[in-house]
């Protein structure tokens, strides 16, 4: 190794959208500050790293994906110590601290990490240093930070103890007792007052002092303004000194060149999986012109690809950055006339960045176009790291300032309200600090991978051989003060656009007639679900809550089990429950043709509810799918516990999926005779069993 044995620890990262990679850097740059080194590596890379002989302590920063599942990155790895042919002492001589990442939207949070860290416990690990939990739904940072903060004490009683097992009598490396060891944090201190960046000892403030002198700064905001904002604040934060993160180092040189070609095809993007580029064949708005939301419903044809997939399946669909949102960021760039010029995308030499590569989801040429429609998610809400970053690009003293709070730990609500709950984007960032004139290699070292979107399949290859069907709303992100105009979603305003040549006037009806022959193609990939998929039994009955778009995976569904009853006359089929809710029956009520699943005996119970319809009767009927399976109370606990059926969840977690969940475990529990802890380890078996299935989203 090429790291100090005395003070070396190894360092693994799991990531799947880059996040855990950004934390495992930040724990690396900080490493240095502490007498220690990090050997950082990424967990895929199993022949650079070797834990059943690993001595040194290992810090691991792993997150979650999908519903609870490890990130693509650590999937080998998990399987590896999945073996159950390990012995329980397979890992008795490792020490080990792990940090997680996830979002308690999600009802798997931190899953990832729970996996690994409970599985390494039951092969004999040991934790040096308690488990972190960060959660992306209130702010990473609220864990990350200080679970960072108490690592290297944490870090030097653990090597210290492993010297003094070794019987070594040298623990210079990790000098003085662990309860006198300096609480050394690599940060940037600003000091307001005097108008300068130090880096310094927050525990003693000692002498071990790095000075770096900034210009003077001017304070005062304008006077009319009453509230902080995205470019504002106000006292005590304005007056306060700032803990800012360190600079990242640069990594990426960017060279223009003279000469043409073509691009890489968007396959070459795409490490999950074979890709299919598919016609469109059919778009259909299941919305009426004044609902709140409109809903699409496309249909792919795959018959000339082997793409298969199973109901209640998901598949990725490649889509681009917004055409007109490409041409904004180049203007602001200063970079309109070069958009079809060709970049090469190297490492920087002398880079300070460890193990600093190409992002491989950039190609090392193409045009600069290519890069910011295809490549990079422009839309990325900016990490802290970037906002550190793009202070030393902005010249106003105000704006400087700005940036220095929303990136630092006094400033962490203000971030968390301006910029991540209010969604705004690098764009919006450079409209709000005009002065900020950033390189394009900072864009691609800091702006993440442009991800393909996840969409529920929403029909069957039984019923509909070679085609696809999925269903979504076209997200709307209003103008607000942080964002001066609204915007829609990545992937869904992409699709309308495309789309709209094909729209039929039909809105209602999965069956329309006549199809185009339009040659519009979007390029997909499969992400099959290994568990939302209809039970393997026929005769078992299930139910199916899905409101709004969640009913998408169930006419999927129904169509299979349509086919099947069709095929198979003398099978047994369980009773099925489809439990629907929308806004208004006669403007979103997306499938009003359920009517023929139940008619033809496919659906035995269909309960729907309309939340913004009034309602002349003397008991108002439930507005919510929640109330209405409470209304069902029995025959909920009757499929479940008696008949060992299926409950399936499709839709919104927070404002649906909660509450059904809530719902199911008041009727287990009233239905059992039991308090609402036993009904919650009742529901807790039931998701063990794989018989209580959620596909959410927040």
């Amino acid at each position: 190794m090429c790291c100090d044995s005395k003070r070396r620890f190894l360092l693994l990262y799991a990531t799947q959208k880059g996040q855990a990679k950004a934390i495992a850097e930040e724990i690396w740059q900080q490493a240095g500050a502490h007498g220690l080194e990090a050997d950082m590596h990424c967990i895929s890379e199993m022949d650079k790293y070797n834990l059943e002989t690993e001595k040194d302590p290992v810090v691991i920063v792993i997150s979650t994906t999908g519903t609870g599942d490890p990130p693509d990155t650590a999937r080998k790895f998990v399987k590896k110590i999945q073996d159950t042919t390990l012995p329980p002492d397979h890992f008795a001589h490792l020490q080990y601290g792990l940090l997680g990442l996830g979002d308690s939207e999600y009802m798997f949070f931190c899953n990832g990490g729970k996996t690994v860290d409970r599985r390494l416990q039951e092969l004999g690990a040991q934790h040096f240093y308690d488990t972190g939990l960060a959660d992306d739904c209130v702010g990473l940072e609220l864990v990350v930070d200080p679970w960072i903060d108490g690592l290297w004490l944490a870090l030097k009683e653990a090597l210290l103890l492993q010297k003094k097992q070794e019987g070594m009598n040298d623990v210079d490396a990790v000098s003085g007792s662990p309860s006198a060891a300096p609480h050394v944090v690599h940060e940037l201190n600003f000091i307001s007052e005097v108008q300068n960046l130090k880096l310094e000892d927050e525990g003693t403030r000692s002498s071990d002092v790095l000075s770096q002198k900034l210009d003077d700064i001017n304070l005062v905001a304008p006077a009319r303004d009453t509230e902080p904002s995205l470019v504002h604040s106000f006292p005590p934060l304005s007056h306060s000194a700032l803990n800012i993160p360190a600079l990242p180092p640069e990594y990426i040189e960017v060279q223009f060149q003279d000469t043409h070609g073509e691009n890489v095809h968007l396959s070459s993007l795409i490490s999950e999986g074979t890709t299919f580029e598919v016609p469109v064949t059919k778009a259909v708005q299941l919305t009426r012109e004044d609902a709140i939301k409109t809903a699409l419903l496309l249909e792919l044809d795959i018959s000339d690809t082997v793409f298969d997939y199973q109901p209640g399946d998901a598949f990725c669909v490649i889509c681009p950055n917004n055409a007109r949102e490409v041409e904004e960021l180049l203007h602001v760039l200063g970079l309109s006339e070069k958009g079809n010029d060709f970049v090469c995308i190297k490492v920087k030499q002398g880079t300070k960045k460890k193990g600093a590569s190409r992002p491989q989801h950039i190609p090392e040429r193409s045009t600069l176009k290519f890069i910011l429609t295809w490549c990079l998610e422009i839309r990325a809400i900016p990490k802290k790291a970037f906002l550190r970053a793009l202070v030393e690009c902005t010249s106003d003293a105000g704006e400087k300032r700005r940036l220095q709070e929303l990136c630092s730990r006094q400033g962490a609500s203000d971030y968390a309200h301006f910029i991540r709950d209010s969604n705004v984007c690098f764009l919006d960032l450079l409209h709000a600090f005009p002065s900020c004139k950033p390189s394009l290699n900072l864009l691609i070292e800091h702006l993440p991978k442009l991800q393909a979107r996840s969409y529920s399949a929403s029909s069957s290859n039984l019923y509909q051989p070679g085609k696809l069907c999925f269903v979504f709303n076209i997200v709307e992100f209003p103008a607000c003060p942080a964002r001066p105009v609204s915007r829609k979603g990545v992937c869904t305003g992409w699709l309308a656009e495309l789309v709209a040549p094909l729209l039929h006037s039909s809105k209602t009806t999965l069956d329309t007639k006549g199809e185009s022959s339009s040659t519009k193609k979007i390029s997909i990939f499969s992400r099959p679900n290994n568990t939302f998929h209809l039970p393997a039994d026929p005769s078992v009955p299930f139910m199916m809550v899905g409101p709004g778009t969640g009913i998408s995976p169930f006419i999927g569904f129904l169509q299979h089990r349509q086919k099947l009853r069709e095929q198979h006359t003398d099978w047994e089929f369980g009773e099925t429950w489809l439990f629907f809710g929308c806004r208004h029956q006669d403007r979103d009520y997306l499938f009003k043709q359920l009517r023929c699943f139940l008619e033809n005996g496919t659906l035995t119970h269909l309960k729907v509810c309309f939340s913004r319809d009034s309602s002349t009767e003397e008991v108002a009927p439930p507005k919510y799918v929640q109330d209405v399976i409470r209304l069902y109370a029995k025959d909920v606990a009757r499929v479940l516990l008696k008949e060992k059926g299926y409950f399936y969840i499709c839709g919104d977690k927070k404002h649906m999926a909660d509450g059904v969940s809530d719902a199911v475990v008041d009727i287990l529990s009233m239905e059992m005779e039991a308090d609402k802890l036993e009904g919650m380890k009742i529901l807790a078996t039931l998701r063990e069993e794989k018989r209580y299935l959620q596909d959410v989203w927040s």
